[in-house]
């Protein structure tokens, strides 16, 4: 009895703070350009430090300070480069900025130096790096525009919801198993079934973007966004641990809820800045 109260008690967690997880991210991404960025900046920094966190339960110490100040202005850069508040020219201190993570570790006194400098730098460029580019999405055609970022969220949904339907009905062929047990070959099919057919209804819906667009972004994250699932298992395994985080009840961590997200922004920004 108190097993299936507790289960209860967690589907109820699970569905609160989806819906209003859900709830808040449309809004921020449709309401202005200004919300939607301090949103995604908010998240930037908490998934950046979430990351460090994770980095710790293996003795690993990263700058945290250093890491958040760095992912912080390379998301405040893009943004303002691409408003056109301030000259592409200053990307070019971004490498010393780095640099300064070697420098500040000759001073922390910390065992594993280097191992400290890789994960400092690599929290940067596997959170902010992606978050960053998100914004780019926004001003695709110069104005600040929704459609394709709430696009390309509705596109994941479906592509896990697509997933977690056929995979628990049909799932039989284990997908890639020592790093992700439940997932399976059937429910990535079910998935990209789904997010194809829910591109070609954001075509005739969302006209920010053309149909072959929508099917290339739709693709992408069939393929991309199970891969960036699949790796963010693979550090939690490595770690061992079982969520990145606790920030959100029933969910996870951060990086639990936008696994897929970090992994297909940089290829969606390179597809459709090339076609």
């Amino acid at each position: 009895m108190s097993t299936k109260i507790s289960a209860l008690s967690n589907l109820q967690q699970r569905l609160i703070v989806g819906v209003l997880g859900a709830a808040l991210l449309i809004g921020g991404i449709i309401f202005s350009e200004w919300t939607f960025s301090l949103l995604f900046l908010g998240l930037t920094l908490l998934g950046t430090l979430e990351f460090y966190k994770l980095a710790g339960t293996a003795g690993i110490q990263p700058n945290k300070t250093l890491g958040a100040v760095l992912a912080a202005g390379v998301f405040i850069s893009v943004l303002l480069i691409d408003k056109e508040y301030m000259p592409a020219e200053v990307l070019y201190l971004a490498p010393p900025a780095f640099f300064l993570v070697f420098v500040l570790e000759l001073y922390r006194k910390e065992p594993q130096p280097f191992t400290n400098i890789a994960f400092t730098i690599l929290g940067v460029i596997y959170i902010a790096v992606p978050f960053s580019l998100l914004q780019l999405l926004g001003h695709l055609q110069g104005e600040y525009s929704w459609q394709p970022i709430l696009g390309l969220l509705l596109l994941i949904w479906s592509a896990d919801t697509g997933a977690y339907i056929a995979g628990k009905n049909f799932g039989k062929h284990k997908l890639l198993e020592r790093v992700s047990p439940g997932k399976t070959w059937e429910g990535w099919v079910g998935g990209t079934i789904l997010t194809i057919l829910v591109g070609w209804g954001l075509a005739v819906l969302f006209h920010d973007l053309e149909l072959y667009q929508w099917l290339g972004i739709a693709a992408i994250v069939s393929v991309f966004g199970v891969l960036g699932d699949l790796t963010e298992s693979l550090l939690k395994r490595s770690l061992g641990v079982k969520d990145s985080g606790t920030l959100l009840p029933g969910h996870g961590g951060i990086l639990d809820r936008f696994d897929s997200l970090i992994m297909v922004i940089p290829f969606i920004v390179a597809f459709l800045k090339i076609f």
